[in-house]
């Protein structure tokens, strides 16, 4: 029986498809067309194998080993950090402290740029550590290298897998484990036959998007990356588009080729997911076993949560945190040399400091729920992509995660400041709001769709038996189960697009600021105080609305479980 409310043909999806394809075409795949043409446009004419001679012809082959080499190290790192945090805090009783979800969101909330000039500030020579430590020289030393810098980005990007597998690990609930156990099986031999076969589509979801976050990432490479001279393709994009002599053909190519990288990425991923996907979500309850913590587990399970915390969140923001409050920096870490006057000069009614904090808060709340609304609906379009226009769908809604977000503003740009538009955005807020929804679509779309495509077609069969309509059934059945991806993406979302900094750059109307084009201007002018300054009280703010969202979710008693 086919007649689900899930696999319903009827025309209500057929629209939903058209119409998903529109907005995502119009959005997303024609600025990229723009960025393709340019990239093979030449004086003598088209040349569809110039992104490739590009590579070849300037001694860029190594610089892009580089950026796939780190990607999958990160991948590897990020798993290493979140598959046993999301164990830890779906099985056991710590998950039952919502905080520690909020503190642990902090590291994805810092901006990447901000986050590397803590641990550089906290690592070199003469830095926080040595003046606790003098002897540290040869750990301060070993830091500047690949092994520092693959450290730094999966520190800053393990939330988002931790995320997906801890939802998913409480999706599988207790059941499973418990008939497992009652036929003699060990802990280990359930973990390995029971939970991470239940894991893998998630965790390809998760694997696939950290991989195309880190080769696409520009704030650890811009800074980190320069100083120890590893170089990615995201470094040398940037330079061809903003020093001179300006290159953007050859920008676009590199775009090109790295696009070509991620949407292989993208196809091993659907493969991963269409052939381990099971639905876990039925119309019998379940009950998530959770674990006593006691003795050497429990020690060790506390010990791995707190040293999480420390070099996540601990030591980058206790760099961040003192570069704010210092008078000079170089009198080190000194009582005297203390002050809250960058605060007092950030906050002061009128500032342009306080006007750029508005702005982005602004910007991110509306462009995050804008987000949210269209993700949603696209992720329930593609349902399980079993037609072909959902596929499409699908792929065209990942398509920003799989070029470095700079390339895609410019596109948008290009397409948006066309003289042949009846309406132009360019120059406006409405421009800067829609490259946010744009780039950080993705995140709503993959959080939803992992929701729903577990949830088992008989609830909306047995709603159909008892007279449901579909707005019935859509209201009480299918929006309570997928609440929690929607809000997981309105803060995946929200908390990206108030640090955004590449995008703000090259689209914000003349003189106006967000907190990110602030923090930015403020380092390039040597005033990296006041820039600190600027990211504390701009991501404490995110903190403070992330605690009002996680306690409406408990009152709501919104859980996928």
């Amino acid at each position: 029986m086919r007649s689900g409310f899930k696999e319903s043909p009827g025309i209500f999806r057929n629209i939903g498809i058209i119409l998903a394809l529109f907005l995502l075409i119009v959005g997303i795949v024609v600025p990229l067309l723009m960025i393709f043409w340019q990239s093979i446009s030449t004086e003598q004419g088209l040349d569809l194998l110039g992104p490739i001679r590009t590579i070849a012809g300037h001694e860029l082959s190594g610089v892009l080993m580089h950026t796939i080499w780190l990607g999958v190290c990160v991948v590897a790192g990020t798993t290493l950090l979140a598959l046993p945090l999301a164990w830890i805090m779906s099985k056991t009783r710590l998950g039952q402290h919502r905080w520690i979800d909020v503190v642990l969101m902090i590291p994805f909330m810092t901006p990447p740029y901000i986050g590397s000039m803590g641990w550089i500030l906290f690592m070199q020579r003469g830095g926080y550590l040595q003046q606790w430590l003098p002897g540290s020289v040869a750990v301060s030393d070993a830091f500047f290298g690949f092994g520092g810098m693959a450290l730094i980005m999966c520190l800053h990007l393990f939330p988002f897998l931790y995320l997906l597998l801890r939802d998913a690990i409480i999706r599988i609930g207790g059941n499973l484990e418990e008939a497992g156990a009652v036929h003699g099986a060990s802990s280990s031999y359930r973990f390995r036959k029971i939970m991470l076969p239940l894991l893998l589509s998630s965790y390809g979801m998760g694997a696939m998007l950290i991989f195309v976050k880190t080769i696409a990432e520009f704030g650890t490479p811009a800074t980190f990356g320069r100083r120890i001279g590893y170089y990615v393709m995201t470094s040398e994009i940037h330079k061809y588009i903003s020093s001179w002599p300006i290159d953007f053909g050859k920008a676009t190519s590199l775009a090109s080729v790295l696009m070509s990288v991620c949407l292989v990425m993208w196809y091993m991923q659907s493969v991963m997911s269409r052939r381990f996907t099971y639905r876990l979500v039925g119309g019998k309850g379940q009950r998530s076993k959770r674990y006593a913590l006691r003795g050497f587990a429990g020690v060790a399970a506390i010990a791995y949560l707190a040293l999480l915390l420390v070099f996540s969140v601990g030591i980058p923001y206790f760099s961040i945190i003192a570069a704010s409050l210092m008078k000079l920096r170089g009198a080190g870490l000194a009582w005297d040399n203390l002050t809250l006057e960058h605060y007092q000069e950030l906050l002061s009614w009128g500032s342009v400091s306080l006007k750029a904090l508005w702005n982005s808060l602004g910007l991110s709340l509306a462009a995050s729920t804008i987000a949210v609304v269209l993700g949603s609906g696209f992720a329930l379009v593609i349902g399980k992509s079993q037609r072909r226009t959902q596929r499409f769908v699908d792929l065209f809604s990942l398509l920003p995660n799989t070029v470095p977000g700079i390339v895609m503003v410019v596109g948008l740009v290009l397409f948006w400041n066309s003289p042949w538009l009846p309406v132009t955005l360019y120059n406006t807020y409405g421009i800067v709001v829609l490259t946010y929804v744009v780039l950080f679509l993705p995140y709503t779309v993959q959080y939803v769709k992992s929701n729903f495509t577990q949830i088992d077609g008989a609830l909306f069969q047995a709603a159909q038996v008892f007279g449901g309509n579909p707005w019935l059934i859509a209201r009480r059945i299918l929006l309570p189960l997928i609440i929690p991806g929607m809000l997981a993406g309105w803060i995946m979302t929200f908390t990206i697009s108030v640090r955004e900094l590449v995008g703000s750059l090259l689209i914000l109307p003349p003189s106006m600021q967000t907190s990110a084009t602030y923090i930015f201007a403020q380092f390039e002018q040597g005033q990296a105080s006041l820039g600190m300054a600027m990211a504390v009280v701009s991501v404490g703010m995110t903190v403070i609305l992330l605690l009002i969202v996680e306690a409406l979710k408990t009152n709501r008693k919104w859980n996928a479980s």
